[in-house]
């Protein structure tokens, strides 16, 4: 078995198909073919079923591929020990990051990485903060950026910012005329959610004192969509403080802060617990203190080794 038959299989399971594998890996169908079939021979099972359109990995076949994907990684990860700094802030960097904090980061991530480090290839995908873990874990992702705590072992969190929640008041709501919201006030009428489907929460879906978490009612949408529909249909939603820079100027009238308490939520950069690449790390998190206020920075976010 080599690195180089594990990366064949890698890229045949990202293309599902084996020419389109072969081409990306600069060799012909057949050899590729031939390579795989020997791992399979030498391991002895069947990593692919080719009768399958598209061509799919089997079910040991899956567990194999994810392996290797990991096992790949931690190969790259020693190269990267013996290059040189400026080496080391090159290439390509994989951040996952949930949707309520990729409308405030992703514009400028690009803009200081862009201009700080242009030699690194920034890639960001939104998703759900399970698929970012899930992501994190295979090694198919570098970082990510999502509300922590991650209570995940695998996974190293570094704090970066806290923010609080506004709630975004429709001026037909009663709740209009108040200076300042009551928590038990926005809960106990409906809310206009995104989880699951844009829908409003009514207040019977919620147990006694159960704590409301953003992630659990608000996670998966934009929260752009969300004002939408509160201008459009009255009642009211809650969007996280950061976005409040977003919104149109007349619309943040609608604006109130809640409190008794003051639902908040911390925003920490996530990586695999076998990261090394620390010098990558330190240019998102400086990134990161150029788009957020310094009021909201977390005091543990420092410049450093993997100790911040």
């Amino acid at each position: 078995m080599t690195l180089q038959q594990l990366r064949y299989i890698v890229a045949i399971d990202d293309y599902r198909h084996f020419g389109k594998a072969a081409e990306a890996c600069g060799l012909t169908q057949s050899t590729l073919s031939l390579m795989v079939k020997k791992l399979e021979e030498e391991l002895d099972v069947r990593i692919f079923d080719r009768d399958s359109h598209p061509v799919a990995p089997t079910g040991i076949g899956c567990k194999i591929i994810e392996r290797a994907r990991i096992v790949l990684y931690n190969a790259g990860q020693i190269a990267e020990m013996t290059r040189s700094e400026k080496e080391i802030l090159s290439g390509p960097l994989r951040i996952a990051i949930i949707s309520t904090v990729a409308s405030v980061l992703v514009p400028g991530l690009f803009k200081y990485i862009g201009a700080q480090f242009p030699a690194i290839s920034l890639q960001t995908e939104e998703m759900l903060t399970s698929t970012v873990k899930e992501k994190l874990r295979k090694a198919e992702a570098d970082m990510g950026l999502l509300t922590g705590p991650v209570d995940d072992t695998d996974l190293l969190e570094i704090p970066l910012y806290h923010e609080r929640f506004l709630a975004y008041v429709s001026p037909q709501n009663p709740a209009y005329a108040q200076e300042s919201i009551r928590y038990e006030t926005v809960f106990n009428q409906p809310v206009w959610i995104i989880r699951d489907g844009l829908r409003q929460l009514d207040p019977a879906e919620l147990g006694h004192g159960e704590k409301v978490t953003y992630e659990r009612f608000f996670e998966g949408g934009r929260v752009g969509t969300l004002i939408q529909v509160v201008n459009d249909n009255g009642g009211l939603t809650i969007i996280p403080e950061t976005h409040s820079k977003l919104i149109m100027f007349s619309q943040q009238a609608c604006l109130r802060p809640i409190v008794d308490p003051v639902p908040s939520r911390t925003i920490s950069l996530v990586v695999r617990a076998d990261y090394i690449h620390e010098a990558k790390m330190n240019a998102v998190v400086d990134a990161i203190k150029s788009i957020i206020p310094g009021t909201m920075l977390d005091n543990v976010v420092r410049k450093g080794p993997l100790t911040l």
